[in-house]
């Protein structure tokens, strides 16, 4: 059963154009073409990545954050109370009024000293930001690294420009060796990404990330075997360059470098819509669209089906970075929608005197300017 699965799986005509057969793209006379098998080599080198991502992040990371001044926030242990850790571990991080009263009663404790403990147990559940910076040092490291070395492998290829030249000689087209291990290291990459997310910082958008890491995988699994290389590797290279700007930001935000995060951001914010809501359906959907319309099977329509999914995720962040951009333009607020939140850690007196002022703001009707800033 697994045998004719197998074969049913890899029939021609799921994967290649009509009137064309895998012995087609065999290797020959020195000319190599792209096999599945090759891909088998992601595999290690995911766990190759893992490794190198968590020397960087401890070593060259940490230095840096360091260098540019991040300064990870004090936060106050709570005291030991076997009855809420068990409420926190089981049921809920933040209880609701109901439970506070109940569990006050339970500990002997107030209300305001209930809450107390739970905002500073949140806190220590909440990654700092030395790991958010070294987490995105990493990231734009390699993003910066694989775009520089995918642009001086494909800067002089006519479909560089072009991309409808791409199907040129479809689906014989010989595989270049760049291509190949820059292939092998993305597909990589975003291995490792989902190996390594249950460890990472948890946003609001988790679901969506990796939502997108399968599709992203998926598509360079059906490019490279499809043997659309180039295509494949014009939609990598218009993503990768916007996350470096993206990461950058970040690092910037969390070593409190003010201006420089918001000039970063700005230009990642254009960049953004220009190459995700503009140039990627215009240029890899609209482009694979015209030209397979006359020439369906299998690979082409998932595939499409893939970029569509991809191009809902890039309206859907597209959202997120305009409602950043506004709060950062109208309120003055430094935030991302995106991420867990710091709270303060105040005492009762503290939370009093907060109240009075809150209610001295909304009487007076003071600008939103004062509301706390919220940090990445």
């Amino acid at each position: 059963m697994l045998s004719n699965l197998y074969q049913w799986f890899w029939k021609d005509e799921h994967w290649l154009p009509s009137g064309y057969t895998w012995t087609d793209i065999e290797d020959v006379s020195g000319v190599t073409y792209p096999h599945p098998k090759d891909l088998l080599a992601t595999l290690p080198l995911a766990f190759i990545l893992v490794i190198v991502r968590y020397s960087f992040e401890r070593t060259i990371g940490v230095l840096l954050s360091r260098v540019m001044g991040v300064r990870d926030y004090l936060r106050l242990k709570p005291g030991p109370n076997p009855i809420l850790e068990s409420f926190f571990q089981t049921q809920s991080w933040n209880p609701k009024e109901a439970q506070l009263s109940r569990l006050a009663s339970q500990c002997d404790l107030s209300v305001r000293q209930t809450q107390r403990w739970f905002r500073r147990r949140r806190n220590q559940e909440r990654p700092n930001l030395t790991k958010k910076f070294c987490e995105s040092s990493w990231r734009l490291f390699f993003y910066l690294s694989s775009s520089f070395g995918i642009f001086l492998t494909i800067y002089d290829e006519k479909w560089f420009g072009d991309p409808k030249t791409c199907f040129d000689r479809f689906p014989k087209q010989p595989l270049k060796t760049g291509l190949y291990c820059w292939y092998l290291l993305e597909m990589s990459f975003y291995l490792s990404l989902l190996l390594t997310l249950p460890f990472d910082v948890k946003r609001k958008d988790t679901m969506a990330q990796v939502i997108h890491h399968f599709v992203a995988i998926i598509l360079m699994f059906l490019s490279y075997c499809c043997n659309l290389l180039p295509f494949g590797a014009l939609t990598l290279l218009l993503h990768d360059t916007t996350d470096i700007l993206l990461e950058a930001s970040k690092m910037l935000l969390y070593a409190h470098w003010k201006h420089a995060c918001e000039i970063v951001f700005a230009i990642f914010a254009v960049m953004f819509i220009v190459t995700r809501l503009i140039l990627f359906p215009t240029k890899i959907i609209y482009v694979s669209f015209y030209y397979f319309t006359w020439n369906l099977y299998f690979g082409y329509i998932f595939s499409l089906f893939l970029l569509t999914i991809l191009q809902g995720l890039h309206v859907f962040w597209s959202y997120f970075i305009l409602h950043i951009s506004y709060l950062r333009i109208i309120y003055n607020k430094k935030s991302d929608l995106r991420s867990d939140v710091e709270e303060q850690d105040t005492s009762d007196e503290q939370l009093e005197k907060m109240e009075k002022q809150k209610n001295r703001r909304l009487q007076t009707n003071e600008d939103t300017n004062s509301y706390n800033i919220l940090w990445i």
